[in-house]
């Protein structure tokens, strides 16, 4: 969470009253096993965005333990929308598996590998796009959904700001992550087939929407 910014998002979280078990549950192990998922007021933006009715498919890099896709794909089932998700950890993907039945939605297809190969084995193409993995290969995972998005598409990016190490001083085994941070938000900005803004809220978001 970036720093300047937890009185407020401490203030907006107090106000969301989540219910389902499930996902308190999966809250609970995440803070538990110090698992990386989305926070509450990324989740309820989430959301929100999936809710509209021209996203039906989406894709996922970056499964986790089913957070995040869980609440995606709760979203879209409604709309007889697909949710494919990848994710390259073992355990969690395991972990993720187990959730997803739990959630008895039948709209999700998991896929186990690492995402810089396995994006491009998607016949498929989607109305948005979530990335939340590896920080180093955001460019790659960007440059490979790109191509499945379909016009007026959405690629959310979390995490994007890396704790806020792209602006205050960072620890020295984080260069290259942060270099590499630095040079895909600066091609963000730069390229003409979309309109990308960066959002300094949760640890971060940048929004992409291809033209």
């Amino acid at each position: 969470m970036l720093e300047e910014l937890k009185d407020a998002n401490k203030y907006i979280t107090d106000k969301i009253i989540e219910t389902d078990k499930l996902i308190l549950e999966m809250e609970d192990y995440a803070q538990e096993h110090n698992v990386p998922i989305v926070t509450k007021e990324v989740a309820e933006y989430l959301k929100f965005i999936v809710q509209d009715k021209n996203i039906v498919n989406i894709l996922e890099v970056g499964t986790a333990i089913g957070y995040s896709g869980i609440l995606m794909a709760n979203e879209i089932v409604k709309k007889d929308g697909k949710l494919y998700t990848i994710e390259i950890d073992d355990e969690r993907f395991n972990i993720a598996q187990e959730n997803i039945k739990k959630s008895k939605l039948n709209n999700i297809i998991s896929i186990k590998g690492d995402a810089t190969e396995e994006i491009n084995k998607i016949n498929e193409t989607f109305d948005f796009v979530f990335i939340d993995a590896s920080k180093g290969h955001y460019m790659k995972f960007f440059e490979d959904s790109i191509k499945l998005l379909n016009k007026d598409g959405i690629i959310f990016i979390d995490n994007i700001m890396f704790r806020g190490y792209l602006y205050k001083e960072y620890p020295k085994r984080f260069k290259t992550i942060v270099k590499r941070l630095n040079e895909f938000i600066d091609s963000l900005y730069t390229r003409n087939d979309g309109n990308f803004v960066l959002l300094p809220f949760g640890d971060g978001v940048g929004l992409f929407r291809k033209k």
